[in-house]
């Protein structure tokens, strides 16, 4: 048996399922494509999370987009994280080209250009379904982890919402937590500390600081209703097929903070509302987030520890992360650990630095007969790329150099016409395109002390006619007796020494 052969056999034997998979392209020996011997990803075991990665210009972003739809293909739902604004070509289909042609025949599957239902999401002021959720829905856990708070911190934003619970007051934007914190520290000083104990005023300055920060990143676009219903993001199209919702960020990149703000709200409602699914057939939903590096750059300890553990139990909700991003070494230890799939594109070593991290993502791969790994990862070519997986049972498949399949879709971005045009017929569009800003903390709160206020003006003013009204009877009985002569010789001192001297003689 020819190397050739005996690599053949090797791939059939770790890439074969008896479950439904998705084929990601040809595995390569020497360089070179072996037609027909494909490398699959099962459908089972998706929901355990993935990588993509790889230096600029290698191909994850057409990587990331032939998962997609494929997985659309399948029935299985999509959310994209869009930060260069190059997946809207995902509506519209490919044009083809002698290339993609080319590379097909050497994989050995036929090339079928085809649009995907696609759905456009906006965190911010650009066109798309509006994408929101309530500060109550954050809750005080989160709400902490986002600002980077303090223990003692943490505790007066967990009394702030015990308070809102307590009165009835709904936390719904920024201004409405703004607008507690300022009472509970000002008119509401003393109604808190009977109830919750002293708040400090230092601690609560720290907070509004912190809000503020958020909130020149554009958090206050996203907080607010109407709140986005996760499940909208599981919908299949009259055909069976998934929609591809991609949310565009082209707009935050400079703003990490509110990406991870809206991560992490994200994550966590998605692992509050869907159902345990436990070992199924398919996911319910994957994730794919673009620079995943943002979510982790300049992310507390907290932080870091509330993403690993939403990845290490959302997976149980049949739920799947990809992250995508230059360097696996983007990734924390905690998190890369959890990660099933890896589809890694060429690295460039140009720095020791780049050499040594070459070195730790090559031993994050299965040892192969077939390639030297650290040498494989610098010579790989454009949509090409080292796969391993995970197969039926958890286990890793073998590593391969894989030429990867060409995107069924426009791998360019739409014209504006034609993203308005998608926009517009968009069944989700009118459900949350409107600014609903019912009364809530912050008006309640201003009800409440405008009320106080004019008790109080109102108090004022009664004993101020008090004041006038007994100043006003004693200035009279003053005039009284001074114009009245009869008064004036009973009250007058001549007189009473008088009647004080005849008393005496009596006495006498």
């Amino acid at each position: 048996m020819s190397r050739t052969e005996a690599f053949r056999e090797h791939i059939e034997k770790g890439y074969t399922f008896k479950g439904d998979y998705i084929t990601m392209g040809a595995a390569m020996l020497d360089g070179e494509a072996v037609t027909g011997a494909h490398i699959k990803v099962p459908l089972k075991t998706l929901n355990r999370h993935g990588l993509i990665a790889g230096a600029t210009g290698t191909g994850k972003t057409k990587t990331l987009q032939v998962l997609a739809e494929n997985l659309s293909d399948k029935g299985i739902p999509v959310l994209l994280m869009d930060l260069k604004g190059d997946l809207s070509g995902l509506a519209e289909p490919s044009p083809g080209h002698p290339k993609i042609d080319e590379r097909h025949q050497k994989i050995g599957l036929p090339f079928e250009p085809k649009r995907f239902p696609v759905e456009i999401l906006s965190l911010s002021e650009q066109d798309g379904v509006k994408l929101r959720a309530t500060v109550s829905e954050f809750g005080p856990v989160l709400l902490s982890r986002i600002l980077d708070l303090s223990e003692v911190q943490e505790g007066i934003v967990a009394v702030v919402f015990k308070y809102c619970d307590d009165n009835k007051l709904p936390l719904l934007d920024l201004k409405d937590f703004k607008k507690v914190l300022q009472y509970a520290t000002g008119e509401g000083k003393k109604e808190f500390e009977e109830a919750y104990g002293r708040i400090s005023t230092s601690s609560t300055g720290t907070i509004l600081r912190k809000i503020i920060e958020l909130e020149q990143q554009g958090a206050d676009l996203f907080f607010g209703e109407k709140s986005f219903e996760v499940e909208d993001l599981t919908r299949i199209d009259p055909d069976g097929r998934g929609y591809i919702n991609i949310i565009r960020l082209t707009d935050i990149q400079d703003r990490p903070k509110l990406f991870s703000t809206f991560m992490l709200s994200l994550l966590a409602e998605i692992y509050a509302t869907f159902p345990e699914q436990g070992d199924s057939d398919q996911p319910e939903l994957i994730l794919f987030i673009d620079e995943a590096h943002l979510i982790f750059k300049e992310a507390s300890r907290a932080l870091l520890d509330q993403i690993e553990s939403i990845v290490k139990l959302i997976r149980s909700k049949g739920i799947g992360l990809y992250f995508v991003t230059q360097n696996p070494t983007d990734v924390p230890n905690e998190v890369l650990a959890q990660l099933g799939l890896k589809v890694q594109h060429a690295l460039r070593a140009f720095t020791a630095r780049d050499r040594k991290a070459i070195k730790l993502t090559a031993e994050n791969y299965p040892i192969s007969d077939y390639y030297d790994t650290k040498e494989v990862l610098t010579s790989l070519g454009i949509g090409e790329a080292l796969v391993s997986a995970l197969d039926e049972k958890g286990r890793p498949t073998p590593l391969a150099a894989t030429l990867l399949r060409a995107p069924m879709s426009r791998m360019d971005i739409l014209t504006e016409a034609e993203l308005k045009s998608l926009i517009k017929k968009s069944s989700l569009a009118p459900k949350y395109g409107e600014v609903v800003d019912r009364e809530s903390a912050y008006e309640i709160l201003n009800e409440k002390i405008e009320k106080a206020e004019a008790l109080a003006e109102k108090e004022k003013q009664v004993a101020e006619r008090e004041k006038t009204s007994s100043s006003s009877r004693s200035s009279s009985r003053r005039s009284y007796q001074r114009q009245n002569p009869v008064v004036k010789v009973l009250t007058s001192a001549t007189f009473i020494r008088g009647v004080l001297g005849v008393l005496k003689k009596v006495i006498r």
